[in-house]
């Protein structure tokens, strides 16, 4: 399944049509600089560095400035991955040890800076991302397109908060379908489909077809690219144990929680497509759960319950900007809603044949225990701009966790 193909079953909040063109057509078409937390400054055990890379996805330069740095992947924080096509900003923390190694790198397309002393960047450690982003080959009426579109979603309180592209992959859109099956505890289907999986657009897509139609490791190992990191990780691990499960626990913990994060996401967006069929987005109903929002921002740990006693309290909050209308992030501890949001969710997961439980029964490094994220989400001091014989420019920050890409997806109705 193509990515036109998989998002084209999540529904558009807005029925104007679009801008159209095309985003990424070069990677400084797509800037992306991190707001970190105040906090990743503080202490003097490690050194904050401003990472500025180009056509590096986040875990593979972070394993090249650690192997050239002389230290483990796993002494490096960083607060979020960022975009590879695209010209990303974001801070990096390293033992103080290793700051003068890090300072005298040279790595093509990546530029560190020294920032400050602090402490280790954990995921989740930002506030959220600022963006620059030019949409080429639009039409001449891409201004009005625009102005429309945006002006009537300002209205309904927002965009629609779906998860990205990026969070199922690039190209290969199969990373939530991986999560499923590793959630089934059938680690050999999605070892199969890590690795053998190949939509005919990338450089290493015959071997992946030979290991589809072989399932020969020793042949794979061979031919797969120096550049597939991770699955020769996932290979040759399994040459030595001959366990897919254990194959699966030797990757970096970051991208094995990919392929569950994935499939969560698939199911969030799954909920917020059928809500907008059926429910509205910003008008709270009993049995929903609300996000507290402050200064614009959500505190997606700070939630609460819409009852027949509260509602219209809630609503006041909801239409003041102080609390926003939640979706679930399925997992073992998320608190589920009740009423009619509350069935659209059972329904989900009944048609999926899992249920929360499931996210428990992971290896430990992988289990899930979920929460709720927001069904709108707003971007702030959104610009937009036309250039001619470009195209447009959009300027906007989001919060942590939230796609550039499913605000462009509103605006542009073409991907």
């Amino acid at each position: 399944m193509d990515r036109r193909q998989f998002f084209s079953q999540f529904r558009y909040l807005s029925e104007k049509s679009g801008i159209g063109g095309k985003i990424k057509s070069q990677p400084e078409d797509f800037v992306v600089m991190e707001e970190p937390l105040p906090g990743i400054f503080d202490g003097k055990k490690h050194a904050i560095f401003l990472l500025k890379k180009c056509n590096w996805d986040t875990m593979g330069v972070i394993k090249e400035i650690a192997k050239r740095a002389g230290i483990s992947h796993r002494e490096v924080g960083f607060a979020g991955t960022k975009d590879r096509h695209a010209v990303t900003y974001q801070h990096i923390s390293v033992p103080v040890v290793a700051k003068e190694k890090v300072e005298s790198l040279q790595i093509r397309d990546v530029e560190l800076r020294f920032v400050s002393y602090g402490r280790f960047i954990k995921l989740g450690h930002l506030l959220g991302n600022r963006f620059r982003i030019i949409v080429r080959d639009v039409g001449e009426d891409a201004f009005e397109k625009a102005k429309e579109i945006i002006r009537e979603l300002r209205g309904k309180e927002g965009f629609p908060n779906y998860f990205g592209y990026q969070r199922f992959g690039e190209r290969r859109v199969v990373n939530h379908l991986i999560g499923k099956l590793l959630l089934q505890g059938d680690f050999e289907k999605a070892a199969k489909l890590f690795l053998g999986y190949a939509d005919g657009s990338m450089k290493g897509d015959e071997a992946r077809r030979n290991f589809w139609e072989t399932g020969d490791v020793d042949r794979a190992l061979e031919e797969f690219p120096r550049f597939l990191r991770y699955e020769r990780t996932l290979l040759y691990t399994y040459k030595k144990t001959g366990s897919w499960r254990k194959a699966f626990l030797s990757l970096p913990l970051p991208i094995m929680r990919i392929f569950i994060h994935a499939y969560q996401s698939y199911l969030f967006n799954l909920y917020l497509s059928r809500r907008i069929e059926e429910l509205p987005l910003n008008e709270p109903l009993v049995g929903d759960i609300v996000v507290q929002v402050k200064g614009g921002m959500p505190y997606r740990d700070r939630t609460y319950r819409v009852t027949e006693t509260n509602i219209n309290f809630v609503r006041e909050k909801v239409g003041r900007n102080e609390a926003m209308i939640s979706g679930p992030l399925f997992g073992f501890a998320m608190r589920r809603a009740n009423g009619i949001p509350g069935e659209i969710e059972m329904k989900i997961l009944e048609e999926e044949g899992i249920d929360l439980q499931t996210f428990r029964k992971l290896p430990k490094p992988m289990a899930e225990p979920g929460g709720r994220r927001e069904l709108l989400t707003r971007p702030l001091g959104m610009r937009y701009g036309y250039v001619p014989g470009i195209g447009m420019c959009f300027w906007f920050f989001l919060p942590k966790g939230v796609y550039a890409t499913s605000v462009l997806r509103e605006i542009m109705k073409d991907h």
